[in-house]
């Protein structure tokens, strides 16, 4: 399906160092502020109080959150648990405050503004959860990584294996970067978009390395970098129309769905607007400067030469 079709090649590696110096600095802006600043993490992985609430009609989660940041606790997280009646609140440690004296006050607070309120459960996290979660959740990504690279080398090549998870990494550490700079919390909803992020950005990596691998074999005559524009240039309206579908998803969450989803789509906003770029001029430029060429991908004879400006090119197989 394409909305339109691009007749002429876009020289997209004709610039592809002047757009890969721009993501180093990028990166390592990234990283720098990664190291500095570290990441904002909120209570899953610092640990704190955890209340279980249930109001007798659907709850205002604006206004519970209002009243708890009155208290002077910022970092708390609210979202419904289970119906719109019940309400979980996740409250940052406070020094010198007990986490029974901390749910105390909360639900002091609460029943001033409703005094239909009713405490459920109150629990403590403790950080050495907060470490494991954050073990598993670096365990999660290497593996994700891992299986990505073990993956493209089987379908592709080694070399565009390297070049996706460079891409992908690239991807990651400025998702991170972003975070860490203006401090945005980082939760766990903000971890599993990081995830999604890795498998969404490699998708579209696929999607032009299957292109390039299906260039090579049918424009004989055609230079590596003139099959990557070609590639590249080829699938640019299933790019557009599939990243601007999901874009539109994504922004939804962003305008309402409230706090407990922003940060969430926050990344993932972040997340496919730079998986395009890398896809498009991190993964296939690396790819070329590794020396991608038509025998690495190519077993067997190969297709004449066709025009690839030819509507009927590759019409039969």
């Amino acid at each position: 399906m394409e909305f339109f079709k691009i007749r002429r090649d876009i020289p997209f590696m004709r610039h592809a160092l002047v757009f890969n110096l721009v993501s180093l600095i990028t990166f390592l802006a990234a990283v720098f502020f990664l190291l500095t600043r570290g990441l904002h993490l909120s209570v899953e992985f610092t640990g704190g109080t955890l209340m279980e609430v249930s109001y007798s009609q659907p709850a205002d989660l604006n206004a519970v959150r209002s009243t708890v940041e009155k208290l002077g606790l910022n970092d708390v997280l609210v979202q419904n648990f289970g119906t719109t009646r019940d309400v979980l609140i996740r409250l940052p440690v406070q020094k010198g405050v007990s986490s029974a004296q901390q749910s105390e006050h909360v639900m002091s607070a609460l029943k001033t503004a409703d005094a239909g309120v009713t405490l459920r459960r109150t629990e403590f996290v403790g950080p050495q959860v907060g470490d494991e979660l954050a073990t598993d959740g670096l365990k999660a990504l290497a593996s994700v990584v891992i299986g990505i690279m073990i993956y493209l080398a089987i379908r592709f090549e080694w070399k565009f294996a390297v070049a996706a998870i460079i891409a992908n990494l690239h991807d990651v550490i400025i998702i991170l970067g972003f975070f860490a700079f203006f401090q945005w919390e980082f939760s766990l909803p903000v971890l599993a978009a990081v995830l999604a992020v890795l498998g969404y950005s490699v998708n579209e990596s696929v999607v032009i390395f299957d292109r390039i691998r299906e260039n090579f074999r049918r424009y004989r005559k055609m230079n590596t970098m003139q099959i990557i524009d070609s590639s590249i240039t080829s699938t640019m309206s299933r790019t557009i129309i599939t990243h601007g579908c999901t874009q539109l998803m994504v922004l939804s969450m962003l305008l309402f769905g409230g706090a407990t989803l922003h940060y969430f789509a926050l990344a993932l906003t972040i997340g496919i607007l730079f998986g395009i770029y890398s896809s498009v001029f991190v993964a296939a430029a690396i790819a070329m400067w590794l020396g991608i060429k038509r025998e690495d991908l190519i077993k067997g004879g190969a297709k004449k030469d066709e025009d690839p400006n030819d509507p009927n090119a590759g019409a039969t197989v």
